[in-house]
């Protein structure tokens, strides 16, 4: 085979084979073939089900809403919209690896699952530095923490996603091998292998430096402020768990693929031997369901551990239900955490501004 030919799948890569199926004596791919479309037709459904409930009781839910709440609905949005994508990639996982669906399609898929992946990334990071504001910084939050200026940083997440989609776009084709036809990326230069190399240190390791330093220095404080009160908090521990499980999800989703996916880049630019770049890429196929799965666990999550929410779905799904039937205390994790934390800071710069000025 002519492998100028070979479709490259150094884009996205995350439902994809980075090489055409493998034939049938392969003793590899009748388990891969099952396991896959089993397990995307899983992500599928919970996902979808889940974020959609998830969206609908927040949105509609009676009342005001926390700031934070507008960055969750943005999320959930995403990976609905990602998500209802995800039977195309069941369909040419059942038909080993062939994509039967169209060019548009296939051109189509790509960009949505590009835009979610950029999505996600920077609607967590901005989750995590509203929480440092609110929690590190109550003065300067006071000022900047505005719904106007929440919906004005979703929107341009939002444009900015979806402009830095368009190379997978404008890369991906449907290429036709042996007379079968394969959703691929055009073979890269160079050129748009540095350029993929600089994007994704920028929309991926970079923001997770800032989601992991934020999270850090909330939990340090948290913390602190615990060993301080020498309280036994049920609601701060708990919201130490929350903390914890979002970025331990993100990272075990997204952490190993884009690891695969950095070094497989650089091993094509420093052009590495073929089975050094076939072991980076089977890493990628291996860790891309790992990547899906992020787009139907979060509303897991959030429901599991962060009661207002719990209480939202609940009066969404059964409408009927009284207040006097859900818990009555309207203090979440989340907002008892921001506030407990921030009177604690509040606190500490004060006893500082006392001590410099005594020391004057």
């Amino acid at each position: 085979m002519d492998p100028e030919a070979t479709p490259v799948y150094l884009d996205y890569s995350l439902a994809a084979s980075p090489e055409p199926a493998a034939e049938d004596g392969d003793s590899g791919a009748p388990s891969i073939a099952f396991f896959l479309p089993v397990f995307y037709t899983v992500v599928f459904l919970m996902g979808v089900l889940g974020n959609l409930v998830l969206m609908g009781a927040l949105q509609f839910k009676r009342g005001s809403r926390r700031l934070i709440d507008i960055f969750i609905i943005n999320l959930a949005a995403s990976d609905f919209i990602f998500l209802i994508t995800l039977p195309l990639w069941v369909d040419k996982e059942a038909s080993s690896g062939q994509w039967r669906t169209g060019a548009f399609l296939c051109k189509g898929s790509s960009y949505v699952i590009s835009v979610n992946m950029h999505c996600s990334v920077f609607l967590l990071t901005c989750m995590s530095v509203d929480r440092y504001l609110a929690i590190m910084c109550p003065a300067v939050s006071r000022k900047v923490r505005r719904r106007e200026c929440a919906y004005r940083v979703c929107a341009s997440v939002w444009v900015i996603s979806c402009l830095l989609g368009l190379s997978t776009l404008l890369s991906r084709e449907l290429t036709f091998l042996d007379g079968k036809p394969y959703c691929a990326e055009k073979q890269p230069t160079a050129m748009k292998l540095t350029w993929a190399l600089v994007v994704l240190i920028l929309t991926f390791f970079v923001p997770l430096v800032s989601i992991v330093t934020c999270y850090c220095c909330i939990t340090r404080k948290l913390c602190a402020h615990y060993r301080q009160s020498r309280k036994h908090n049920r609601k701060l521990r708990k919201s130490i768990k929350i903390i914890l499980i979002v970025v331990v999800a993100f990272v075990l989703s997204w952490l190993p693929f884009n690891t695969f996916k950095l070094l497989t880049l650089v091993s094509s630019l420093q052009q590495e031997s073929d089975s050094s770049s076939a072991f980076l890429q089977q890493g990628m196929t291996v860790c891309g369901p790992l990547a899906f799965a992020n787009s139907c666990v979060n509303p897991f999550i959030y429901y599991t551990f962060d009661s207002y929410i719990r209480r939202a779905v609940v009066r969404c799904v059964c409408p009927c239900l009284k207040d006097d039937d859900l818990a009555s205390s309207t203090d979440t994790s989340d907002s008892h955490l921001t506030k407990v934390l921030s009177n604690f800071v509040h606190a500490e710069d004060s006893v500082r501004r006392r001590k410099r000025s005594v020391s004057l």
